[in-house]
């Protein structure tokens, strides 16, 4: 993996944990059941992104 390549993981890493802690933030804040079921589907779905960008990390270190 170049450098250029490595750099793009580390900015989606970070970005993917932002969101995830605005997510988290958002969510000890809303009562509206609509909302708190889409907003978990989304911390699902980004949190599952973070976890394959790091597994992928990983895989590249360890090869």
């Amino acid at each position: 993996m170049t450098q250029k390549e490595l750099l793009y993981f580390e900015d989606a890493i970070g970005h993917e944990k932002n969101i995830i802690k605005i997510i988290e933030e958002s969510l000890k804040k809303i009562e509206n059941e609509e909302l708190i079921n889409f907003m978990t589907n989304e911390y699902n779905k980004h949190n599952n992104v973070l976890e394959r960008l790091m597994n992928k990390l990983e895989g590249e270190a360890n090869a």
